[in-house]
This record gives structure tokens, C-alpha cells and sequence, in this order.
């Protein structure tokens, strides 16, 4: 009888419980199965043992804190992404609560593990000036110029994931008036996002350019590779930072000191609440599916907060009081004293 259960149950995990029982997206699956991965590779390298010879009795709390403690100081992970291996393994745990309850204790110990409290960091995003000097960059008259300006415009203008500009496809394209595109988020929850004239004046540059409209397979993926394969997240992230470095150098007083595409989403966000669109409206945009993690735009933005105050304040505080002789005292005073 084999007595090392850990892969027995890690397969029924990913193959039969995972896609029958759960509602996670590819992309999670993915994440999940990355983070098994690493804690494999860490028990054998690190640990110098055998995967294979793993048993559910070998997995203790101390060990998943060991590995979670490894991933920030040994491989330089951020506490968010710690979280997020954490979370993928106390799922895995979960699960064999209810599939094999005689791992109850242990399972209990893990589940136990807390996350731990991410530090605040500022948000960043780029000033309206920023986006077009940034958009600016590509040189419209080379078809590889075309297809990096109809990326960089479309993630701004739809304030896309990556991951949804990677999955779009061009049955996912409505170029007629009125022009929208239909972006696949998080939970597989489609929205779809009107794009404005000129948007659709690029992207349609960019298709004739390439010939996309001769593309008989609607499901082609829009942006591609040179083997025609969708662009991956690294692909479009150094198309991103191509034209972000030639921009900055001639402004760089608009700009970080680096950015990711994410900062377009956070971009267009924060565009859309300096132009008093509703917080409603901006989470059905994005895709949030809370207003409070829409939120975070309000709370990041000290202008806006500022003009908050502003109009709070203006029928309570007290305006000036000082009449023609007391001003002409103050005045005198100041005069003597400066």
C-alpha cells in the first residue's frame, strides 16, 4: 500500500475537486498550481527531500511557515504575493478537511497561519500630460509602432487587466459605431466597455496594418507574437517599458521612476473620478466587484481629498473678519517687523 498520500490528493485537488466543486478562474489555477511548484521545488532543494516520498503527516505548520518565511527573505517575494502562496495552500487544506477528515489537525494548524498586514504604499499613475506624452511615443508610420500604440491606447482607454488585453480575441472587437470591446475579468465576468473615436481609429490603423480583418479565425487572438501566439504578460510589459523610458527621458518630470501596465488601469481610474464619474459607474468599468475596492482611487488621490475638505469647510470655518482700521494696524505691523 503506498503510504505517501500528498500527490494522490494534490492530483484529485487540481483534477476532479478543483474544476468540478470551484468556481476559480484559469488564471487562479494557474497561480494555485505555481505555488505548489515552488513549495515542491523548495522541499527538495532546500529541504533535500524527496517530493515523492512526501506524506500529508510530513506537512506541519512550521514547515509552511518556513517556506512562506523563505519566499520574502531567501526569493524576495512581497508580503502580498506571500499572502497569496498562503492562500493557495490553506485552499489545498480546505479541501482535505472534508476528502480526508483524519488530516482534521493538521489541516487545522495551517489553516491557522495568518496573513500578514500589507504595508500601505502610494499608489501610482500618471498625470493626464503623462498618458499623452506617453502614447506619443510609438512611431505610427511602422506596423510594429501601430500594433505598440493599439496596445498602450487600448489598456489605458479600457483601463483593461493584462491578463483580459492578453485573452482578447477579435470577435471580442465592435468596431462599428457605437464601438465597444468585451473584456473576459476575474470569475470569468465579462463587461463590456465602449472605446472612444480615436481608440478605434488606431486599433482599426493597426488591423488593416497587419490584415486582421482578412483573418478568417474570429477567435485569433488580437495582439500576437511572432509565432502568432498570444502575447504574454512579459511581452506586453516590455513593450510597455520600451516607450515608457523614451518618454520619460523627454519628460521626466511627468514620471516615475518605473511603472507596469497596471499603472494604466490605475490611470484611467483616477481620470474618471477627476471628472466626477461616479464611483458606481467606475467599479462596473473596471470590473470591481465592490465599490470599497473602487475606493482606493478616492483615498489615493490627495486633490481630490483636498477639494472634499474645501467644500466641507467653506460655510463652517471662519471667513475674515478684520475691517479697514485693524487691516491698516496689521499692515503697519508687518511693515516694521519684516
Amino acid at each position: 500500500m503506498n503510504q505517501y498520500k500528498f500527490g494522490k490528493y494534490l492530483s484529485t485537488y487540481f483534477l476532479q475537486f478543483i474544476p468540478s466543486r470551484m468556481n476559480y478562474s484559469v488564471n487562479t489555477i494557474k497561480a494555485y498550481r505555481d505555488t505548489f511548484t515552488i513549495f515542491l521545488k523548495y522541499y527538495t532543494e532546500v529541504l533535500h527531500l524527496k517530493p515523492e516520498r512526501l506524506n500529508i503527516t510530513d506537512i506541519n505548520k512550521d514547515l509552511i511557515e518556513d517556506f512562506l518565511n523563505w519566499l520574502v527573505d531567501e526569493k524576495g517575494y512581497s508580503i502580498s504575493t506571500r499572502n497569496q502562496r498562503l492562500a493557495a495552500l490553506q485552499s489545498f487544506f480546505r479541501f482535505l478537511q472534508i476528502e480526508a477528515p483524519e488530516y482534521l489537525d493538521i489541516s487545522n494548524d495551517i489553516l491557522s497561519i495568518k496573513a500578514l498586514k500589507v504595508p500601505n504604499t502610494e499608489m501610482t499613475y500618471l498625470s493626464i500630460p503623462a498618458i499623452k506624452a506617453l502614447l506619443a511615443t510609438p512611431n505610427s508610420k511602422t506596423k510594429e509602432g501601430q500594433r505598440d500604440l493599439a496596445i498602450l491606447t487600448l489598456l489605458y482607454d479600457t483601463g483593461a487587466r493584462v491578463q483580459e488585453m492578453i485573452d482578447l480575441n477579435l470577435c471580442d472587437l465592435k468596431l462599428s459605431p457605437p464601438t465597444t470591446v468585451k473584456l473576459l475579468g476575474k470569475g470569468q465576468k465579462i463587461r463590456i466597455i465602449p472605446i472612444m473615436p480615436q481608440t478605434t481609429k488606431i486599433i482599426k490603423a493597426y488591423m488593416n496594418s497587419y490584415r486582421l480583418n482578412d483573418q478568417g479565425d474570429l477567435a485569433a487572438p488580437v495582439f500576437f507574437n511572432k509565432q502568432n501566439s498570444k502575447l504574454s504578460r512579459a511581452g506586453i510589459t516590455y513593450i510597455l517599458n520600451k516607450h515608457f523610458e523614451v518618454a520619460r527621458q523627454n519628460s521626466v518630470h511627468l514620471f516615475p521612476s518605473h511603472i507596469s501596465p497596471h499603472v494604466l488601469r490605475h490611470s484611467k481610474a483616477m481620470h474618471l473620478l477627476e471628472s466626477n464619474v461616479n464611483l458606481i459607474y467606475i467599479r462596473d468599468f473596471l470590473g470591481h466587484a465592490s465599490v470599497s475596492t473602487t475606493e482606493i482611487y478616492a483615498k489615493a488621490n490627495p486633490e481630490l481629498k483636498r477639494k472634499a475638505i474645501e467644500k466641507a469647510s467653506h460655510d463652517v470655518l471662519p471667513q475674515e473678519t478684520l475691517n479697514t482700521h485693524d487691516k491698516a494696524l496689521l499692515l503697519d505691523w508687518l511693515k516694521e517687523y519684516i
